[in-house]
């Protein structure tokens, strides 16, 4: 980030240093500023206090024929899709549905290798040869702990493996969790869009979200940028994905963050079960996955939770998780204390750059580990 954006933000981080939600004002101004410097051409922007949505804003462009950008415009939920699909899971522990401790393997009728590799699904035949697969659980899956790689396919040969004991370490896993959704879907029979739709997105009012493309999406639809700045179409995915499948609004997105943040449908055990992290993070940055741990003093001061990042800073507990793709930066930081959240969604990768500096002008200082999430940024 250059010194332009990391001055021209300065004031309007140090009004924002206390534990209290920026002005619609403040931040929408941090938010053209943060374009302007970045080059990204598309960012939508909520604020959540108390839990409730107080603020939701676009700016910019949907698409290379300068259509705008509006707060109903369908955009790329990317990886905000496993922080979802966690609370889902945190749901289902609360009812005694799910066992988050129990193997998946004991779900299902068959061992899991014996279902093969599953085009869409998963790599499961990969395992045959690697008996640790039995003692992969749900917990293990959502904490990315089951010594996956990301996908099997980004392999050198292509198959899938384990790396290591499951559940010892974090290492990004989204075939770890396509795991678990393979588990729900085969083993207790659910039908996962159909759930989240039933228990969250028809009840809050989300009515343009869904983990599988809406033909109904195309009229207000983000198309994106690149790191270079070359405009790409929208991905319509075809298939169910827990691991990053969702299309959304910021609207919709922020009235679900609403939700999560104030316990939405669960205990307050099974809201603490969600939010709070039960797995050190032991390695200095998320990226590259299967990164070699890092000595205690390089690490992050946070641990992992259900398909969010938990840690503590200035203002208490608090939660996040990002998602990314060639075109898309999408955050979400959520503190405990006072049930306040920022939201960010953009359709140009470049605006990661300027999310640090975002989420400090929205909710001050958070602790969020930036130098772990974004370790390629120059500056935070």
């Amino acid at each position: 980030m250059s010194r332009i954006l990391r001055l021209g933000l300065g004031a309007l981080l140090a009004a924002a240093a206390v534990p209290a939600m920026a002005a619609p004002h403040h931040i929408d101004t941090a938010a053209r500023m943060a374009m302007d410097e970045t080059g990204a051409r598309g960012m939508a922007i909520a604020l959540v206090d108390r839990g409730r949505v107080t603020h939701v804003a676009a700016f910019g462009a949907r698409d290379a024929s300068g259509q705008p950008l509006t707060v109903d415009t369908v955009m790329y939920g990317a990886s905000l899709t496993k922080a979802v699909f966690g609370y889902f899971n945190a749901q289902l522990a609360d009812q005694r549905r799910l066992d988050l401790d129990r193997p998946i393997a004991a779900l299902l009728p068959q061992p899991i290798p014996a279902y093969g590799n599953v085009p869409g699904s998963g790599q499961w035949g990969d395992l045959a040869n690697d008996p640790r697969w039995s003692a992969i659980t749900p917990r293990m899956t959502l904490n990315h702990a089951t010594g996956f790689a990301n996908f099997g396919f980004l392999e050198p040969d292509r198959r899938l493996r384990i790396h290591f004991t499951p559940g010892t370490r974090y290492a990004y896993s989204g075939e770890g969790l396509m795991l678990l959704q393979f588990g729900l879907e085969r083993g207790l029979g659910l039908d996962v869009e159909a759930e989240l739709q039933r228990r969250f997105f028809a009840p809050l009012g989300m009515t343009r979200t869904s983990l599988k493309w809406q033909a109904r999406f195309a009229a207000n639809l983000a198309d994106g940028w690149d790191e270079s700045g070359a405009a790409r179409p929208h991905d319509q995915r075809s298939r169910v994905r827990v691991a990053g499948s969702m299309d959304t609004t910021i609207a919709d997105m922020a009235r679900m963050a609403a939700a999560m943040v104030r316990g939405y449908g669960l205990s307050k055990a099974g809201h603490a079960r969600f939010s709070q992290g039960t797995l050190p993070i032991t390695t200095r940055q998320q990226f590259p996955t299967l990164l070699p741990e890092a000595p205690p003093a390089e690490r992050p001061a946070a641990k992992a939770a259900l398909g969010v990042i938990a840690f503590n800073g200035p203002q208490g507990a608090g939660w996040f998780k990002g998602g990314h793709d060639d075109i898309t930066a999408n955050t979400l930081v959520c503190l405990e204390r006072g049930q306040r959240c920022v939201l960010i969604l953009s359709n140009d990768v470049r605006a990661e750059r300027a999310f640090p500096a975002l989420v400090r002008a929205a909710l001050g200082e958070t602790g969020v580990p930036y130098r772990w999430e974004y370790p390629g940024l120059p500056s935070y």
